[in-house]
């Protein structure tokens, strides 16, 4: 995930902000824990009579205190509380007086003790009932001392008791609305980061892939970059919501558990540091385990995906040769492969979430039967060990969090590396740094010279020693057995590959010297396969340009013989193209593709066998066409039939990667034996003459 960092860098602020929901939530959750131990503590047990320090006192009771306290005691006593004349003469506790019992812990404890002796029925002395009385028994005492205090006083101990139970019922309703719009704001923070580094990620892949060369797809196969492009992103948007949404919320949750449950009973923090330990070594090994089997998921599906797309590619082959159980068995391979290794995976995710489940419940009873212990001992009250048992499933739930997290991490990670490994790709046809410019009336004069070139990763040269000049005004046919080099050398042209050696000039000026964009303005090409893009027949011949008016759409489609099919359609140019051109035929296809080539004055025209699903006629009636409407265009044809290019006016014969005839079909009879071989093996003596 590292090697992606600088894609969340824009949300950073979006970012943090989450960070500080997170905070705030976490708060909240946590607070709630102990206004349950407040509820069940002072509003069940104590009848929601918060301190021992009593409120309200009789006179009587003053007086009594008068004989227990001290004198310097009694003083104290006397400025903390205030007499009421009008109430009968009682004692009311003032705020100076809280203070003074918060901040003086020796008059705080002298004053419970007499407290709680003035209570006590057994009439024991004070000395005993401070050494008999010791941590929540001396709480409790003290509080059923008020108790009987407000009683004689006639105070409703009900209303007290509703009174602090609904209040502080109110707080945790509170809290837990604002926690609640924390998280809703989180997720929303969470998502759209998520959402948008993918976005970005998406873009920038597809932008990169929009650069590589032929080259670049050579070692990136198409099923792999639709992967890529698809589900590695979707892994990374998944756990980019996840990182956001539970990574970071997790340790904050853990650390605040901890430290809130250590206040609530050091004693038993043993318990919770053991679960944890437990928790951490079953995902370690979890971990160890299914991690590279998430390695390996990606790469099979890849493998699915490329045997999917061979197969829907080349259906109407599989059909022809009946070999659809074949594919089939093909598919099911890579298809079970895929399953097996997710399988595993599941069922090991599957095995660790009853195992957690089972430390909670240990957890949860280890709790209990500690806390029960102590609470018969004093030493802890009931609404205590409640909230502990909160905070420790807090604490385990945010562990549980990471190790989900952890899990899943790896697998995005791997995704992350495909994705890294595509930018950080670098293409192989590269702009200069200081372009020439091809000037707007190029001529469009195509030299090699001495040019030699071979397939990244090949042994031998798939073109060698090449030089020729196709000119301005001239068709410069190309042609030669399979395999002899022919949409090698003119791939070059454009600079779908660059040569190893030698330089291909347009007007001079190598093609690797200008800029790869200008170069591509100046050439208009049709390649061997010819593809369509899903819309209309309209926007695939305004793929080069919109700017086109109808009297040039209407010409291109002329000139390439569309128009009679075009016009045929009830929709004409506005008719529908469907995904790679399924709906019209090869030869209706590939006239839609010259046409497209057409549109602009390309100052050179390039052909890669681009005749070979037209009839004789229409072959003859294009060439004508072209001949006539771009007599000033450099027109280079690759073709396979001897008809499509005996009229030109330069012939260039290819052999195994050299160039073997150049001049006429004349010229080439005479003199080129391969050229000669070629002719005959598809027209008799007299259609040559």
């Amino acid at each position: 995930m590292l090697k992606i960092w600088r894609y969340y860098l824009p949300y950073l602020g979006a970012i943090l902000l989450a960070v500080a929901l997170l905070f705030l939530q976490v708060n909240m959750d946590l607070a709630l824990p102990d206004y349950l131990s407040k509820i069940v503590n002072v509003g069940l047990q104590q009848g929601g009579i918060e301190s021992s320090i009593p409120g309200f006192l009789q006179s009587q009771t003053r007086e009594n205190l008068e004989l227990l306290l001290d004198p310097q005691h009694m003083n104290k006593f006397d400025s903390a509380y205030e007499r009421s004349e009008s109430a009968g003469g009682i004692y009311t506790l003032t705020e100076k007086g809280s203070d003074l019992f918060e901040s003086d812990t020796e008059f705080r404890e002298d004053f419970i003790y007499s407290f709680i002796t003035l209570a006590n029925t057994t009439g024991s002395e004070k000395e005993e009932i401070a050494a008999s009385v010791v941590g929540n028994m001396k709480t409790q005492m003290g509080i059923q001392a008020v108790k009987n205090e407000y009683e004689r006083l006639g105070i409703d101990g009900e209303k007290i008791q509703s009174s602090y139970i609904f209040r502080t019922g109110g707080f945790m309703l509170l809290i837990t609305i604002i926690s609640a719009i924390a998280t809703i704001i989180v997720g929303f923070i969470a998502a759209r980061v998520a959402a948008g580094v993918a976005r970005n990620l998406r873009l920038d892949l597809f932008t990169k892939v929009e650069s590589f060369s032929n080259a670049e797809f050579d070692h990136f196969s198409t099923a792999s970059l639709i992967t890529r492009n698809t589900n590695d992103i979707t892994q990374i948007q998944s756990v980019s919501f996840m990182l956001i949404r539970m990574v970071l919320f997790a340790p904050i949750m853990g650390i605040g558990g901890v430290i809130r449950a250590f206040g609530k009973a050091p004693s038993m923090a043993w318990i919770i540091a053991l679960a944890v330990l437990v928790l951490m070594g079953l995902v370690a090994v979890v971990m160890s385990i299914a991690l590279p089997k998430f390695k390996a998921i990606q790469g099979l599906i890849d493998r699915v995906n490329k045997v999917a797309r061979e197969q829907l590619t080349g259906l109407l082959v599989v059909r022809a040769f009946n070999r659809q159980e074949f594919e089939k068995e093909r598919f099911d391979d890579a298809n079970k492969e895929l399953t097996k290794v997710n399988l595993f995976v599941t069922r090991v995710m599957v095995l660790l979430m009853p195992v957690i489940m089972l430390i909670m419940n240990v957890l949860s009873l280890a709790i209990i039967w500690f806390g029960a212990e102590q609470i018969a001992a004093s030493t802890m009250q009931v609404g205590d060990m409640m909230a502990f048992l909160q905070y420790a499933m807090q604490i385990v739930m945010a562990f549980l969090m990471l190790s989900m997290a952890f899990i899943f991490i790896p697998r995005a990670s791997v995704s992350a590396d495909r994705i890294s490994e595509v930018l950080r790709t670098e293409g192989s046809i590269k702009n200069p740094d200081s372009p020439v410019n091809l000037p707007e009336d190029t001529r469009g004069l195509v030299e090699f010279k001495n040019v030699s070139f071979k397939y990244p990763g090949a042994d031998d040269l798939a073109l060698n020693n090449i030089s020729f000049k196709a000119f301005p005004g001239q068709t410069t046919a190309i042609i030669g057995s399979t395999g002899s080099g022919k949409s090698s050398l003119i791939n070059l042209i454009p600079r779908f590959y660059d040569a190893q050696n030698g330089q291909i000039l347009i007007d001079g000026k190598n093609i690797q010297d200008v800029e790869i964009h200008d170069l591509r303005t100046k050439i208009g090409y049709v390649p061997q396969k010819s593809i369509l893009f899903s819309g209309t027949i309209e926007s695939n011949l305004k793929y080069g340009t919109d700017e086109l008016s109808d009297e040039q759409l209407k010409k291109a489609a002329e000139t390439s013989r569309s128009m009679d099919f075009i016009s045929g359609r009830e929709d004409g140019f506005s008719s529908a193209i469907s995904q790679s051109g399924a709906n019209v035929s090869g030869g209706q296809k590939q006239r839609l593709s010259i046409a497209r080539a057409l549109t602009q004055d390309y100052p050179i025209l390039i052909f890669d066998d681009s005749f070979s699903a037209l009839d004789y006629k229409t072959d003859a009636e294009l060439r004508r066409e072209l001949e006539k409407e771009f007599k000033d265009t450099t027109r280079i044809i690759v073709a396979q039939r001897v008809s499509t290019i005996m009229q030109a006016q330069q012939i260039l014969v290819l052999d195994e990667g050299a160039l073997v005839g150049m001049g006429t079909h004349r010229e080439l009879m005479e003199k080129c034996e391969t050229y000669r071989e070629i002719v005959l093996s598809q027209l008799s003596i007299k259609e040559v003459e």
